[in-house]
């Protein structure tokens, strides 16, 4: 449950089998996983008089301290771990701080989201934190990584549907989403800076209405072509929201980025609306599939990726029940998880 952002079984698999294989040789990354363990015992309890946590993080960082030139998996995966421990009871205001360690290891190391092996799976934890952090800031923060980076070396950004979708994997599809909606949140705080504070970055009104309307595009295609494992199998019209069922673990956080990216596409270039009736092209349609995908999963791994969609859908809604069920979900994710959300 601690490996937030993880959206694939793939690395699920990594992050509870092969790390703590891994943790035999390396006393940092066990330090590391015991530690986090250990703060999510304490958030679930409330437990205010236990500091295992805190020294297992210290001990941690002081096997990271010695020289860093050896570039091996044992060290990205504890900075990951520790990162995510971090930012388990960080304020939302502190949440960018933590990542920014993470965001200079990948960079210098030059891992990126299709290094393979355990590096590409805690690049992806990784890379949904850093996207929830820039959702946070509410339009004024990209990534901290640019999605650039998230690309092997000098690929092109136009060639990233091709590639995602070359790899033939529903767990590399969904980490599709994520990329897509780091990119609206590049795009969307590349306009903010160019008009509230004059950056010239070159985001002017043409330039951000080709870009927005691309990004569109894409984010279209990934709902349309999306591997069998992805849609969903199940739905039911209930109120306040729908439940929409879905049988695999990936399928339930890309999905609700999905509509996440939709929602923030849509609130910076209404234009995008067009005059067609779809449904997609409705906010409160959006925001009611994000808060059913929560209620009809409860698997930990969709509630824990559920905290900052829930938090946009939920500014949307204006009905009193739907506000409250909207609260409700978000502090049964905080005591079932443990993770700081309300």
């Amino acid at each position: 449950m601690w490996h937030r952002g993880l959206t694939c079984l793939t690395a699920i698999a990594l992050f509870g089998i092969q790390l703590p294989i891994l943790a035999r040789e390396s006393p940092p990354l066990l330090y590391a996983i015991l530690a986090i363990g250990a703060r999510q015992l304490e958030r679930k309890e409330k437990a205010q008089s236990s500091f295992d946590s805190l020294e297992l993080y210290e001990g941690a960082i002081r096997l990271l301290t010695p020289p860093l030139q050896a570039r091996d998996t044992y060290f990205i995966a504890a900075c990951v771990v520790l990162c995510c421990l971090e930012m388990f009871s960080a304020s939302t205001q502190d949440w960018r701080h933590h990542l920014e360690g993470c965001a200079a290891v990948f960079d210098a190391f030059r891992v990126n989201g299709f290094s393979g092996g355990v590096s590409q799976a805690v690049f992806w934890c990784y890379a949904l934190m850093d996207v929830c952090g820039a959702l946070i800031s509410d339009g004024t923060e990209r990534t901290l990584l640019e999605p650039a980076k998230w690309l092997p070396n000098k690929t092109p950004e136009n060639l990233a549907e091709t590639l995602f979708r070359s790899t033939g994997s529903p767990d590399m599809y969904a980490n599709y989403a994520v990329y897509l909606c780091a990119k609206a949140c590049e795009l969307i705080s590349d306009r903010s800076r160019y008009v509230k504070l004059g950056e010239e970055n070159g985001c002017d009104f043409p330039v951000f209405q080709d870009r927005s309307a691309k990004l569109w595009e894409k984010l279209s295609n990934w709902s349309l072509y999306c591997p069998k494992e992805l849609p969903s199998v199940y739905s039911t019209v209930s109120n306040p929201f729908p439940h929409i069922f879905f049988a695999h673990w990936a399928a339930m956080s890309s999905n609700q980025l999905y509509h996440t990216t939709s929602i923030l596409l849509l609130a910076a270039n209404p234009k995008l609306k067009g005059a067609g009736l779809s449904p997609t092209t409705s906010f409160i349609w959006h925001a009611k599939i994000i808060c059913g995908i929560s209620l009809a999963n409860p698997h930990e791994g969709c509630l824990n990726n559920a905290i900052q969609p829930s938090w946009i859908a939920g500014r949307l809604l204006s009905h009193s029940s739907e506000q409250a069920l909207v609260v409700k979900t978000i502090r049964h994710i905080e005591a079932l998880t443990g993770w700081t959300a309300c």
